[in-house]
């Protein structure tokens, strides 16, 4: 009895660290941001560098200002920068990506108190952000690739009622119009594959949160190939790989993560099929971002003796 040794939590310790998280999400993301450069070219790249200086020298700038203890170094405000980079079509003036950089780190993450602290995934919100006050934000962009006159992604197009769509080999590729990050679905998926194997992510939420756009729009639409264009279209699978599954504004119990995912999944259906917006994956997140705490509480395990959650 004279080595049992009492102590506050936490009792199990790894080497896994934020940085270490932040870097795995950043590897993961490469090859959305090489396609992107692909696609869209050099104005990609270069929005992607001004949005990430834009995030990191921010967060600097506040540490500073406000005398607190340097964090950029997690790496975390480069991957909100990347992040909030890919979600914005190529037409976004380089103004706008510095102010979406500065409202996502300073308003939505250091003004809550930094990492761990905020409410809402700061990328998600920076880009609702944008989308509320530069319209433009919320069209895409066509590829370099592109044979195209309007310009519309594939997600207006189909609510227009147009028929003339890209292929679905073009949609998987990414020869399309939309966001500079979302369009090739082939680089997101292997994002998703490594962050699996690393364990950084579990796979429910991002597969339950596709899952329910693909059997939704398949009820809705009858039509497998309209579902198929609900799935490779917009930003759902950079919002389900990358941002559904944030650390901070997501449950952390399994259940719950799964309720969060279906949620989402259901609220873009709702905001794509019956909404003023061809697209509901940032809505959703952000919706579900708030709604998070009440999940995680209602889908907590009870301790064996202990009262039940109300």
């Amino acid at each position: 009895m004279e080595k049992l040794i009492i102590s506050t939590s936490p009792h199990l310790y790894t080497n896994v660290t934020t940085k270490t998280v932040m870097r795995d999400v950043l590897i993961a993301l490469l090859p959305a941001t090489a396609a992107s450069v692909v696609f869209f070219g050099l104005r990609a790249a270069l929005m992607v560098l001004i949005c990430v200086a834009s995030a990191v020298i921010a967060e600097a700038l506040f540490c500073i200002i406000c005398k607190r203890p340097q964090t950029v170094g997690d790496l975390s405000a480069a991957v909100t920068g990347l992040l909030l980079a890919l979600n914005l079509p190529a037409k976004t003036a380089l103004w706008q990506c510095v102010v979406g950089s500065v409202f996502a780190i300073i308003v939505v993450k250091c003004l809550f108190g930094g990492i761990g602290c905020n409410f809402a995934n700061p990328a998600i919100t920076g880009r609702i952000f944008m989308l509320i006050s530069f319209g433009a934000v919320a069209g895409g962009s066509d590829t370099v690739f592109a044979d195209t006159v309007s310009g519309a992604t594939p997600l207006a197009a189909i609510k227009a009622g147009e028929t003339d769509l890209p292929s679905l080999t073009d949609m998987l590729i990414g020869n399309r119009g939309g966001a500079i990050g979302e369009t090739c679905a082939i680089a997101l998926i292997l994002g998703f594959v490594y962050l699996v194997l690393r364990k950084v992510i579990h796979w429910e939420t991002p597969v339950i949160f596709v899952g329910t756009v693909f059997v939704l729009s398949l009820l809705v639409k009858q039509d497998l190939t309209a579902a198929l264009y609900q799935v490779l279209g917009g930003g759902l699978l950079i919002g389900a790989i990358f941002m559904a599954t944030d650390y901070v504004t997501t449950p952390i119990n399994r259940a719950g993560k799964c309720v969060f995912a279906l949620g989402c999944g259901i609220i873009t259906v709702l905001i794509r099929f019956w909404g003023s917006y061809p697209e509901g994956v940032s809505f959703s997140i952000l919706i579900m971002n708030i709604l998070s705490p009440y999940i995680e509480k209602w889908c907590a395990k009870k301790p064996l003796g202990g009262a039940k959650n109300v």
